[in-house]
C-alpha cells in the first residue's frame, strides 16, 4: 500500500508559501503546511492573511499542482492571547483549505489554557478547522498525556512531533493510551539517542530566535532525516495507523550545502524507505 505524506513548513522555512508549495509538489509530497503565525517573537512573519496576494497565490499553485494544505501554524495560547489574535490565523487557514491549526500550549495556569483551548475550538469549528495541541518539551504542555487531558471535551486534537514526544520520554504505550482519533498529524523527524551538543547558529529562517536550550536549537535547526536516527518511527507509526504524516526536518545547514531541492526531494526518498511496507511494515 503506498502511504503518502505531506511537508511541514519547518523543513523549508526560508520558502514563502507559494515556493513552498511548488518545492513540495516537485519533491512529491501531496500536502504542506504553512506558517501563518510566528512561533517565536523575534520572527517575522510572511504577508499571508485572508485576502492577501500570498495567500491567492498559494491556492492557485495548490490548485495547479495538486498539493493541499493540511495545516497552519503556529498559534501559542499563553494565557493572554484571545479571538482577536486567533481569528486571522482560523481566516487564513481557511482560506488556504486547512484543516489543522497547530497549537502551542505556553501557558503555565492550565486551567486556563483548557477553558482558551475550549474557547478557540469552538471559534475555530466555523472554519472547519480543528485546533490541535503539540506538546513541545520545553512548553508547558510537553507530553502526550498533559496534551491528551487539556484536549478532552474541547474539540481538540493533538499533533504529535516525533522530537518532543522521544525528548520527554514518551512511549508507544503512551500513545496506545490515548483516545482513538485524537491524533490529527505526526510530524515526522529523526534523531540522536540524546540531545547533542550543538554550535549556536547565527541566524535562522524568518527570523527565529537563536537563544535557547540545546533541545530548541535541536528543534528549530539540527533535527535528521527519518530512518537516519535512533527514534523508534517503526513502532510509532505502527501505534497511529493512518494518520497523516507531515515530514518536519529543519536543518538549515544541509539545506544550504546541498539546495533545497535536493534536499526536500532527499527527505521524500527517506521517507518513503521508511514507511514502505516492504522493508517497516508500516502500513
Amino acid at each position: 500500500m503506498d502511504v503518502t505524506f505531506g511537508l511541514a513548513h519547518l523543513s523549508a522555512l526560508h520558502l514563502d508559501p507559494p515556493s513552498l508549495v511548488t518545492a513540495a509538489s516537485e519533491a512529491g509530497f501531496v500536502s504542506v503546511g504553512v506558517r501563518v503565525f510566528p512561533a517565536t517573537g523575534t520572527e517575522v512573519r510572511y504577508p499571508i492573511a485572508a485576502g492577501a496576494p500570498m495567500t491567492a497565490e498559494t491556492v492557485r499553485r495548490c490548485s495547479a499542482t495538486g498539493v493541499s494544505v493540511l495545516d497552519v501554524e503556529a498559534f501559542t495560547l499563553d494565557g493572554a492571547r484571545g479571538p482577536v489574535d486567533w481569528k486571522p490565523a482560523l481566516e487564513a487557514g481557511a482560506e488556504l483549505g486547512a484543516r489543522i491549526l497547530n497549537v502551542i500550549g505556553g501557558d503555565p495556569d492550565l486551567s486556563r489554557l483548557r477553558d482558551t483551548l475550549a474557547e478557540l475550538a469552538a471559534d475555530a469549528s466555523g472554519f472547519g478547522i480543528r485546533p490541535c495541541l503539540e506538546p513541545i518539551s520545553y512548553q508547558c504542555v510537553d507530553t502526550v498525556a498533559k496534551a491528551a487531558r487539556l484536549a478532552e471535551g474541547t474539540g481538540a486534537g493533538i499533533m504529535l512531533d516525533v522530537l518532543h514526544f522521544v525528548r520527554v520520554g514518551g512511549t508507544v504505550a503512551d500513545l496506545e493510551a490515548l483516545p482513538a482519533g485524537v491524533v490529527e498529524v505526526i510530524q515526522l523527524c529523526d534523531g540522536p539517542a540524546t540531545v547533542p551538543d550543538l554550535p549556536t547558529p547565527t541566524e535562522l529562517p524568518l527570523g527565529q530566535s537563536v537563544d535557547g536550550s540545546p533541545r530548541q536549537i535541536e528543534s528549530r535547526a539540527h533535527r535528521l532525516t527519518p530512518g537516519s536516527g535512533t527514534f523508534p518511527l517503526v513502532e510509532i507509526l505502527r501505534a497511529l495507523p493512518d494518520v497523516p504524516i507531515s515530514v518536519e526536518v529543519p536543518n538549515v545547514d544541509r539545506a544550504a550545502r546541498e539546495g533545497t531541492a535536493a534536499y526536500l526531494k532527499d527527505l521524500h526518498r527517506a521517507t518513503t524507505r521508511l514507511t514502505s511496507p516492504d522493508t517497516a511494515g508500516v502500513r
